[in-house]
C-alpha cells in the first residue's frame, strides 16, 4: 500500500494497513503526507526583514514561529488606498509540477498558510478586529473577503494540479472554548468556509482544516461544510474519549500526542500509552486517524521526546 493509498484509506475510514504519518518540520521522507504550498510574488521586494505581501511585518522573538508586529488596516482610513496581493502574480507556482512529480506515492497537501479569520486579524489588528465583529460588521466583512478571495484564487490555480487536497490554517480556540460566540461564528464565517470548501470538494479533493485550542462547538459545523480531516494539536483539551464519542466516524482527525502536555513532559511509557489511545479510539471506525509529529523543541520538547513519539507511532494498527 503506498503512502497516498494509505492515508485516503484512514480518511474514508476504508481500512488503511496502519497509521499513516504526517512530518511537520523535519524527517519529511517518513512521512506519507507531503506539503506543498504557492510562493511569492515574482515582483515582490520586502521592504525590510519578515514582511509580508499583505503588509504586516512578521517577528519572532526567540525559536517559535512569532507574529506580527504591525497592521496594515489598524488605522481604518487607510483602506482607501490598500491594494491585497494578487492571488494571480506570476511566481505563484513556479516550480509546482517539478516539486509534485518527485512525491510519487505521497499524499500531496497543499496548503494556503495561516488563513481565514487568523489571517484577516494580521491586517486589522486582533482588538480592533473583534471589536469590528460586534460594532463595525462592515469592516470585517470588507477584511474577509480580501482574505477569502485571496485564498479562492489559489486554490483554483492549485486544482489544476495532481495534489489530494487543500490545507488551512485557522486557529479558533481558547483554552476553555471559541474566540467568539458559536452564533456569531455560524453568521459571518460559516457561509464562507462553507462555499470555499464546496470549490474543493467539487474538484473531487479533500479539505484539511487545523485549528489549535478548544474548537469542540464547531466540529459538527465543519463537518457538514465539507471538512474531511480535522487537524488538532492538543487533543486533551477537547478530550480524546468525547472526540471519538461524537464525531468518531464522521470525519477524519489528525492529532499529536498532546503538545501541551504528554509531548513536552511525558515519560516513555506515558507517550507510548498515548499514541496507542488515540488510535484505539479516534481510530476505531476502520481508520478515521493519522498520526502528527513536530519537533517542538522550541517550545522544550527534547531530542529524547521527539524520538520516543516517532517510536510510539511507528507501525501502529
Amino acid at each position: 500500500m503506498t503512502s497516498k493509498e494509505r492515508v485516503y484509506r484512514a480518511i474514508e475510514r476504508n481500512s488503511p494497513d496502519r497509521v499513516p504519518v504526517l512530518y511537520c518540520n523535519r524527517d519529511f521522507e517518513y512521512s506519507d503526507v507531503v506539503g506543498v504550498g504557492f510562493g511569492p510574488s515574482a515582483g515582490f521586494l520586502p521592504r525590510e526583514q519578515g514582511e509580508t505581501e499583505w503588509g504586516y511585518v512578521w517577528e519572532a522573538l526567540d525559536t517559535t514561529m512569532g507574529q506580527p508586529r504591525s497592521h496594515p488596516l489598524a488605522d481604518w482610513a487607510r483602506i482607501a488606498d490598500y491594494t491585497p496581493p494578487d492571488p494571480y502574480a506570476p511566481g505563484r507556482f513556479d516550480g509546482m509540477s517539478e516539486q509534485i512529480a518527485r512525491l510519487d506515492g505521497k499524499f500531496v497537501r497543499f496548503g494556503v498558510g495561516i488563513s481565514g479569520f487568523n489571517q484577516a486579524t494580521f491586517l486589522r489588528g486582533f482588538d480592533n478586529f473583534m471589536t469590528d465583529l460586534c460594532v463595525e460588521r462592515d469592516r470585517v466583512e470588507r477584511v474577509l473577503d480580501m482574505v477569502f478571495d485571496f485564498e479562492n484564487g489559489l486554490i483554483d490555480q492549485a486544482l489544476h494540479f495532481p495534489i489530494d487536497c487543500v490545507a488551512f490554517g485557522d486557529d479558533w480556540g481558547t483554552q476553555k472554548g471559541l474566540m467568539v460566540s458559536l452564533e456569531l461564528w455560524r453568521e459571518v464565517f460559516r457561509p464562507r468556509y462553507a462555499e470555499q470548501f464546496a470549490r474543493i470538494r467539487r474538484a473531487g479533493k479533500k479539505v484539511w482544516f487545523h485549528s489549535c485550542g478548544d474548537v469542540s462547538a464547531i466540529i459538527n459545523d465543519l463537518i457538514e461544510v465539507g471538512v474531511d480531516v480535522i487537524e488538532l494539536l492538543q487533543p486533551d483539551l477537547l478530550g480524546v474519549e468525547r472526540l471519538a464519542k461524537e464525531f468518531g466516524g464522521r470525519i477524519c482527525f489528525c492529532c499529536s500526542v498532546d503538545h501541551q502536555r504528554r509531548a513536552v513532559s511525558g515519560t516513555r511509557d506515558e507517550i507510548f500509552a498515548y499514541a496507542r489511545r488515540l488510535c484505539d479510539t479516534l481510530g476505531a471506525f476502520n481508520g478515521g486517524f493519522i498520526a502528527y509529529i513536530e519537533d517542538y523543541a522550541s517550545l522544550g520538547m527534547s531530542e529524547q521526546n521527539y524520538q520516543w513519539i516517532r517510536e510510539a507511532f511507528r507501525g501502529l494498527h
